[in-house]
C-alpha cells in the first residue's frame, strides 16, 4: 500500500477587475479650486498628497492647499534620481505615521515622475488606494497621468519596478505649464509629437501649424493639446489597458530612448531621448522598407523646432546601449520588439502584433548612423 495520499485539485474562478471610468478635466486656472471638488468626489476618504519640491517653490501647493492642514510628501531631490523604490518606502511609511489605512485617496501634484511614483505607492499601500492624478508638466499632462503605468527604477533599468494603477480622476490645469523651463516645457511636447505620429494625422498638421503659439504657452492652445492628448491615450488605454498588445504602440522611439536615456546617466530629459528614438524608429523603418527620407523629414522638422536633440550625443557607447536594450522591461529572450509605423497616424502591425521583431544588426546599424 502506498504511503502517498492521493492528490486532490481545485478550480478557483476569480472574477475580472470591473470597468472602471476616470474623469478628466482639463482647464486654464483650475488648481485653486481643485480641492473643493477632490473632498467633494472623495468627502468619506482621507487625503494625503504627493508633491515635490519644485511644485512647492513654483507655489503650486500652495494654490492646491491654501491654508489646509493635509498631510504631504514632498520628494527631494525632484527627478529622476528620486525614482526608486527608497522613496517609495517613504511614502508608505509616511502614510502609516499619520495614521492612515484603506480608506485613503493619493494625491499626486508634479511631473511624470511624482506621479509614477504617487501612482505606485497608491497601488501598494494596504494593497491599494485610489490615486487622483494633478499633471503639471508637458509630458505628464500629455502622456503619463493617464492610463494607470506606474513605477520607478531599478539600479539597472527603468520602471523596473511597477503596477497598473488606474487612476480615479485626473485635472489638467494648463497654466500649470507656465512655471516650467524652457528645457523641460520642449522636452515633454515630443510625447505629444509621438501622438500625432502613431495615432492622428490631423493632430499631426495642427501641431505644425500651432507649434509657434504652443512654444509661446498660449493657454487656448495648450487646453485643445491636452484634450487631442488625452483622448488618443484614453482610446489606446481603453483597448488594451495592461499592454498585452495594442497599447505598445505608446512606446514609439521608447526603446531606443529609454536607452538612450539611461546611458546618459540621465542627464538627458526623458522627451529629449525619446526624440532621439523617435528618428532611430524612423531609421529602422527605412531600413525595413516602411519609411523613407521624406517622411522622417517631416518628424524631424517638428523635433528641430522644438530644440530637442535628433541625434546621439558624443560619448555615448554603442555597446552599452545594445547592453541596455537587453534589458529592456519588454525584451524576450534578451532583446525586444518595436515599435513602427507605415505612415504618419498609422502603427505597423504584423500578425495582429503591435509591436514587431527587428534583427540587432538592424539596431546596430541604426545607432551608428544616428
Amino acid at each position: 500500500m502506498s504511503d502517498h495520499s492521493p492528490t486532490s485539485e481545485l478550480d478557483v474562478t476569480v472574477p475580472s477587475v470591473p470597468a472602471k471610468t476616470c474623469k478628466i478635466r482639463i482647464g486654464t486656472n483650475i488648481l485653486t479650486s481643485l480641492w473643493a471638488e477632490i473632498e467633494a468626489q472623495f468627502e468619506h476618504l482621507a487625503k494625503f498628497v504627493v508633491t515635490d519640491e519644485n511644485l512647492v517653490s513654483a507655489g503650486h501647493l500652495h494654490d492646491l492647499l491654501s491654508s489646509r492642514d493635509v498631510p504631504t510628501f514632498v520628494i527631494s531631490p525632484p527627478g529622476e534620481t528620486s525614482k526608486n523604490i527608497d522613496t517609495v518606502t517613504a511614502i508608505v511609511e509616511q502614510m502609516e505615521k499619520v495614521y492612515l489605512g484603506r480608506d485613503t485617496v493619493v494625491v499626486a501634484l508634479g511631473g511624470g515622475t511624482v506621479g509614477d511614483i504617487a501612482g505606485f505607492a497608491a497601488a501598494i499601500f494596504k494593497r491599494g488606494v485610489p490615486v487622483v492624478q494633478i499633471p503639471t508638466t508637458t509630458v505628464a499632462q500629455a502622456d503619463s497621468a493617464v492610463g494607470g503605468k506606474t513605477g520607478v527604477d531599478s539600479s539597472v533599468s527603468k520602471n523596473a519596478f511597477g503596477a497598473f494603477w488606474q487612476p480615479t480622476a485626473v485635472y489638467v490645469d494648463v497654466a500649470t505649464l507656465k512655471t516650467l523651463d524652457d528645457r523641460q516645457f520642449r522636452a515633454g511636447l515630443v510625447e505629444s509629437v509621438k501622438h500625432a505620429v502613431i495615432a492622428d494625422a490631423g493632430y499631426f498638421e495642427f501641431l505644425d501649424e500651432n507649434l509657434d503659439a504652443v512654444l509661446s504657452r498660449d493657454c487656448a492652445v495648450l487646453e485643445k493639446l491636452a484634450y487631442y492628448n488625452c483622448q488618443i491615450k484614453a482610446r489606446v488605454v481603453e483597448a488594451d489597458p495592461t499592454e498585452k498588445n495594442r497599447r505598445r504602440m505608446l512606446n514609439y522611439g521608447h526603446t531606443i530612448g529609454h536607452a538612450v536615456e539611461s546611458a546618459s546617466g540621465f542627464e538627458l530629459l526623458h522627451g529629449e531621448a525619446v526624440a532621439i528614438g523617435m528618428i532611430a524608429a524612423g531609421l529602422i523603418e527605412i531600413q525595413l522598407g516602411l519609411g523613407d527620407r521624406a517622411r522622417l523629414s517631416g518628424i524631424r522638422n517638428i523635433l528641430e523646432r522644438l530644440h530637442v536633440p535628433v541625434s546621439l550625443p558624443k560619448g555615448l557607447d554603442k555597446e552599452r546601449l545594445i547592453e541596455i536594450i537587453k534589458h529592456d522591461k519588454k525584451a524576450i529572450n534578451r532583446w525586444p520588439k518595436f515599435v513602427l509605423i507605415d505612415k504618419i497616424a498609422n502603427v505597423y502591425c504584423q500578425e495582429g502584433q503591435w509591436a514587431v521583431e527587428v534583427g540587432q544588426e538592424v539596431v546596430e546599424k541604426v545607432l551608428d548612423e544616428l
